[in-house]
């Protein structure tokens, strides 16, 4: 099978970024990019460009991907769809379109439909795991008829983590979507638990009930990187969240659980200055500060 050269990467966030190291490791690979914020010279997105020389960038969409073989689309999940959209009418006729985006699986199949009908070939992909520390290597669900011929072109990229999951587009990310109903709703819960009992000076002792329940080697330092994620990606999270709740609910069910995990999740980025700090008490505590000074200003 003839190697895949021209790759365009669409969003350059975090993911992005990480791919395009990964992939500039070959030598044959061209790489471009499309960001929606490449237009704001000091957004993270422009940021991340300057660090990656190897990276073409573009302000339209459409010259990123003129000549691209496979497109990685890497967004947030709320511009899934409206990403794909950006790029339908410019797209390679039989350019590989690889999804990684975190969305439900319905919104997988309509820009499934959308991609196909413009003579890509799309493909579905669930990343199972944090983007770190394993990189191209992360554990990636595949999904879609394209699916299982995309494994060996993925692989030959670095993807070594991709595996087959099934032909029709959707089982892939129902897989993800389910698993993020409990590790974006632990994080949730972990937080709300904690800097109450913070507020209540009793965090040791739940942090000792909850190793009893759920044994692990440091529980403060697990809870700690739980609750800098939601810091850090709470808005990022939030959507997955509404998507997993449309997943939810596609399945019969009232998504109470997945809906709340979203609100705790988009709440929590303003309590980002708390990152400077590396252990869980002082992390808490300056979380706390915060709240509280919120709060005496909206007594006033």
């Amino acid at each position: 099978m003839k190697p895949v050269q021209n790759i365009c990467l669409l969003g350059f966030g975090e993911v992005g970024r990480t791919l395009a190291e990964d992939l500039s490791a070959f030598p044959n690979v061209q790489l471009t990019a499309f960001d929606r914020l490449f237009s704001e010279k000091e957004s993270p997105a422009s940021r991340n460009l300057q660090t990656c020389p190897q990276v073409v960038g573009y302000q339209h969409a459409t010259d990123a991907v003129a000549q691209a073989e496979l497109v990685i689309s890497a967004v947030t999940a709320a511009q899934d769809l409206k990403a794909a959209q950006s790029v339908a009418s410019a797209l390679p006729a039989g350019s590989w379109f690889l999804d990684l985006n975190s969305v439900a699986p319905e919104t997988k199949q309509s820009v499934a439909i959308l991609i196909e009908e413009a003579g890509g070939r799309y493909v579905e992909a669930a990343v199972m795991s944090p983007i770190h520390p394993q990189r191209t290597k992360s554990p990636i669900l595949l999904g879609g008829p394209h699916a299982q011929e995309f494994v060996e072109i993925g692989q030959a990229l670095g993807f070594s983590g991709m595996r087959f999951c099934d032909e029709a587009v959707g089982k892939a990310s129902a897989t993800k979507m389910c698993r993020s109903v409990m590790i974006k709703g632990l994080e949730a819960l972990i937080s709300e638990s904690l800097l109450s009992a913070r507020h209540y000076g009793v965090e040791q002792e739940v942090l000792s009930s909850l190793n009893n329940l759920f044994p692990m080697e440091n529980w403060p330092r697990h809870a700690h990187y739980m609750i800098t994620r939601t810091l850090e990606h709470g808005v990022r999270r939030a959507e997955e969240m509404r998507e997993a709740a449309l997943t939810v609910q596609a399945a019969g069910l009232e998504p109470q659980m997945s809906r709340a995990t979203a609100e705790r999740q988009e709440w929590a980025p303003q309590f980002s200055a708390a990152l400077e700090q590396q252990e869980l008490l002082p992390l808490l505590d300056q979380m706390l500060t915060q709240l509280y000074s919120e709060a005496e200003k909206f007594k006033c």
